[in-house]
């Protein structure tokens, strides 16, 4: 299974997730069965307030399930009628993330859990799944 992962910096499994999926510079991208790990560059990392691509961004790639600390609704919606499965972790590395998705104590994001501030400044309250593991 490949697993996307939105991150600050490419350190591989080392990688420090970022906050949103729609701002993180990259993504890491890691086969769950096979071991490997590849950045991807965020090519719709700067867009207004409810306009993320998420798909773009991902375009080609075959991605089973998205890892985050946080994801607006729209990009949610998006990856949901894509048949991508979205699962909210909390701060932490790449290597975690994938450790939590392997043992599946990671929760599936609902509409509910999305972020409601891109943009916004602080990261407190509105549902945001952050902190989800």
């Amino acid at each position: 299974m490949n697993i996307c992962v939105p991150v600050t910096e490419d350190k591989g499994l080392e990688s420090p997730i970022s906050e949103h999926f729609g701002s993180a510079p990259l993504f890491v991208v890691c086969d769950t069965e096979g071991g490997t790990v590849r950045a991807l560059t965020n090519r719709n990392q700067v867009h207004a307030h409810g306009m993320c691509q998420p798909l773009l961004s991902l375009q080609g790639e075959q991605i089973d399930g998205i890892v985050v600390g946080g994801i607006g609704m729209g990009a949610m919606m998006k990856f949901q009628a894509a048949g991508i499965r979205v699962f909210l972790t909390g701060p932490g590395t790449v290597g975690e993330a994938v450790s939590a998705w392997r043992a599946g104590t990671l929760r599936e994001a609902t509409p509910a859990m999305a972020c409601g501030h891109h943009g916004q400044g602080g990261h407190g309250g509105g549902g945001c799944g952050h902190g989800g593991r």
